[in-house]
C-alpha cells in the first residue's frame, strides 16, 4: 500500500514522557510479519481519562474501558492495544477475551485488573484470538522502553498508510511539561464523542476529574470535527494518561490546555490526511448560522456528502453540490443570503452565482492538494470548522477488498 500523498514527511521525534514505557510485538492476530500489539506501562499515580464512541454497537474493550475510568490511581496502569481484529460484535466471547487479556497482563505486571485498559481495532464480528496476544505478554513486558512510542504507533495501524504522532512541550514554573500522542485511523471515521484509537501521554500533574473534563471539551473541537466517510466506528477510543512525573500541577493551566489542544488537532488532521484513498485535505468552514450547533450540522453535511467529495476528487468546482448539502442539512438557511467560496474565490453570493465568478480560476484552485470550502448562511453568528478529504476510487478499492 502506497503512503498517502498528504502524509507528513516523516514521523516526528516525540519526547520521552517520564513515567511511561512501551513495547510492541508481532502476535499474528491477522497480519503477518509485522507488529500488531503494543503494551504501555504507566507509573503509579498516573491519572487516566478518556472519551469513547457512543455507537449502540460499541465493542467489549470500549465498554470495559468506560467502566474503569476513575479507578484508584495509586497503583500502576497499563494500556494494551491490538490491531487486525476489533473484538466488536463478538458477544460473550468478546467479554471473555477482554477478561483473559486483563487478567494475564495483571498477573505478569502486577497492575490491578481495573487499571488495565485494552483496545482492539480491525475486522468486526470475528472472535479475537486472544491467546496469541497472551503468548506475547512476557516479551512485551521484557522489552519495555521509554523510547518505544514510535513502534507503538506502527503496531496499532490497520489500513493506515503511515503512523501518526504529535507532541508539544511547554514551560510551567520554569519546568518543561511534555505531551506526546499517537493515533490510528484511516477509514470508518465520523467520530461521535471520540475517534479511532488515540493515546496521549503527559508528565503533567492533574486530577482525573479535571483531566476528564478537559479532554472532553478539547475532543469536541478536534476529533469530533473530522470525517472521512461518515461512518462511526464501534471501537473509537481516546485515552490520555497523566503520569505526574514532572511534579508540576497543570490543573487549569491555560498553556497546558492550549498545548494539549494543538497535539489533538495535529493528530486529528493526520487521520484525515490518511483517509482511505484521500488525495485532498479539505477544510469546511461555516459561518453565519443561527448558532454553533447549526453551523456544525451544515459543515458535516457538506463534508460527508458523496457528491461534494467526488467533485473534490475530480477537481470540479461544482458549488451547486455545496448548495445541495446546505439545503439537506435540516437547519435554518435562507437561499437568498447564502454565499460560498472556494479558498479566497467567491463563487456564489446572495443566493446566486457571484457576478465576477471565474470558472477558470475556481478550476485552477481545485487542483491543489489542500482546499477550503467556505459557506456563510447570513442569518446569525454561529460558526464551525470541520476537516475532511475527497472520495476517490482508492477508497472503494480498499474497502471492497478489506476482508478478502
Amino acid at each position: 500500500m502506497s503512503i498517502s500523498p498528504l502524509a507528513p514527511a516523516q514521523f516526528p521525534d516525540l519526547p520521552q514522557i517520564d513515567g511511561v514505557t512501551f513495547a510492541s510485538a508481532a502476535a499474528g492476530v491477522k497480519y503477518v510479519d509485522r507488529d500488531d500489539v503494543m503494551l504501555a506501562i504507566l507509573a503509579p499515580g498516573t491519572t487516566v481519562a478518556g472519551v469513547f464512541t457512543r455507537s449502540a454497537t460499541r465493542s467489549a474493550p470500549v465498554l470495559d474501558c468506560q467502566a474503569k475510568l476513575g479507578s484508584d490511581p495509586s497503583g500502576p496502569a497499563a494500556i494494551l492495544v491490538n490491531s487486525g481484529n476489533s473484538n466488536a460484535f463478538t458477544g460473550g466471547l468478546g467479554v471473555a477475551s477482554v477478561s483473559a487479556l486483563t487478567t494475564a497482563i495483571s498477573a505478569a505486571t502486577g497492575v490491578a485488573t481495573d487499571r488495565v485498559f485494552t483496545a482492539s481495532t480491525g475486522v468486526i464480528g470475528e472472535p479475537l484470538p486472544h491467546d496469541r496476544i497472551i503468548d506475547k505478554i512476557a516479551e512485551l513486558q521484557e522489552n519495555q522502553q521509554a523510547n518505544g512510542i514510535a513502534d507503538a504507533a506502527c503496531a496499532i495501524m490497520t489500513t493506515d498508510t503511515f503512523p501518526k504522532g504529535a507532541s508539544a512541550t511547554i514551560d510551567v514554573d520554569g519546568k518543561p511539561i511534555k505531551i506526546a500522542g499517537i493515533a490510528k485511523g484511516s477509514g470508518m471515521i465520523a467520530p461521535d464523542m471520540a475517534t479511532m484509537l488515540v493515546y496521549i501521554f503527559t508528565d503533567g500533574l492533574i486530577q482525573q476529574d479535571t483531566l476528564q473534563t478537559l479532554i472532553a471539551q478539547l475532543n469536541n473541537k478536534t476529533f469530533n470535527c473530522i470525517t472521512v466517510d461518515s461512518d462511526t466506528s464501534t471501537s473509537d477510543t481516546l485515552i490520555i494518561a497523566a503520569t505526574g512525573a514532572s511534579g508540576v500541577d497543570v490543573t487549569n493551566n491555560a498553556a497546558f490546555g492550549d498545548a494539549l489542544h494543538s497535539v489533538m488537532q495535529d493528530l486529528a488532521h493526520q487521520v484525515v490526511r490518511d483517509g482511505e484513498g484521500a488525495m485532498k485535505f479539505v477544510t469546511v468552514a461555516v459561518t453565519g448560522a443561527n448558532d454553533d450547533s447549526d453551523a456544525h450540522k451544515v459543515a458535516l453535511s457538506i463534508a460527508n456528502s458523496p457528491l461534494v467529495k467526488t467533485a473534490l476528487a475530480g477537481e470540479d468546482a461544482n458549488w451547486g453540490r455545496v448548495v445541495m448539502a446546505v439545503g439537506k442539512s435540516g437547519v435554518q438557511a435562507d437561499r437568498d443570503r447564502l454565499s460560498i467560496r472556494f479558498g479566497s474565490i467567491t463563487v456564489a453570493e446572495n443566493g446566486w452565482r457571484a457576478p465576477d465568478y471565474s470558472e477558470e480560476a475556481a478550476s485552477a484552485y481545485m487542483k491543489g492538494p489542500e482546499l477550503e470550502i467556505g459557506v456563510d448562511l447570513g442569518i446569525g453568528t454561529g460558526h464551525s470548522t470541520v476537516w475532511t478529504c475527497d472520495l476517490t476510487h482508492g477508497y472503494i478499492s480498499i474497502n471492497a477488498d478489506y476482508r478478502s
